[in-house]
């Protein structure tokens, strides 16, 4: 009720609500598009369809991005948690153990490899490892989202003005009060 009357109060129309169960969620890989420059690297993209700057690879891992390539021991995380046989909580904690041994490297805005260590397994080089535990969290079965599909008259409210002002910083902290990531804030118990 508050998101609706709140986006209905800046003279924005529903046009369409719904929920979206986690089932659905996964199977279209409708997260994996929200956070696509992310998710891409990690659910979407093969490594060898990947644009990663080989001297940040050599320069980290001492081994030539070419050579790790040709190893087969290099994945996306949906590949590597098959392929290692664990689920998105188990890469999240060794990717968590490979960022604190400095095992990690960062080629740009949500683009990172890590070299990452399962007991029992060989050492693999995994991109965007983090994804998955926050993929698993709109994809459970349990797991629904609710959404608006809404318009407006730009003229009278711009994008920057629609993301900043009425939906506010996706860090709700940091939220205008009166934005609506504000005011859910300010109403959390």
């Amino acid at each position: 009720a508050l998101a609706k009357a709140g986006l209905q109060a800046h003279g924005i129309r529903i046009v369409r609500e719904g929920k979206l169960k986690g089932e659905k969620i996964d199977q279209q890989k409708l997260i994996d598009q929200h956070y696509y420059a992310i998710a891409s690297k990690a659910t979407i993209q093969k490594p060898e369809e990947l644009n990663v700057p080989a001297d940040k690879f050599q320069a980290q891992f001492g081994v030539s991005w070419d050579e790790a390539l040709k190893s087969g021991k290099v994945f996306n995380a949906m590949d590597a948690c098959k392929h290692l046989g664990i689920d998105a909580d188990q890469l999240n904690a060794a990717w968590s153990q490979a960022k604190a041994a400095k095992k990690l490297v960062k080629f740009g805005g949500g683009f990172y490899c890590g070299l990452v260590e399962i007991e029992g397994k060989e050492p693999v080089y995994i991109f965007n490892g983090f994804f998955m535990a926050m993929r698993s969290k709109f994809t459970v079965p349990s797991a629904e989202i609710y959404y608006f599909s809404v318009e407006w008259d730009a003229n009278a409210l711009s994008w920057a003005d629609f993301r900043g002002k009425v939906l506010g910083p996706t860090d709700p902290a940091e939220a205008p009060v009166d934005s609506l990531r504000g005011q859910i804030l300010a109403k959390w118990e």
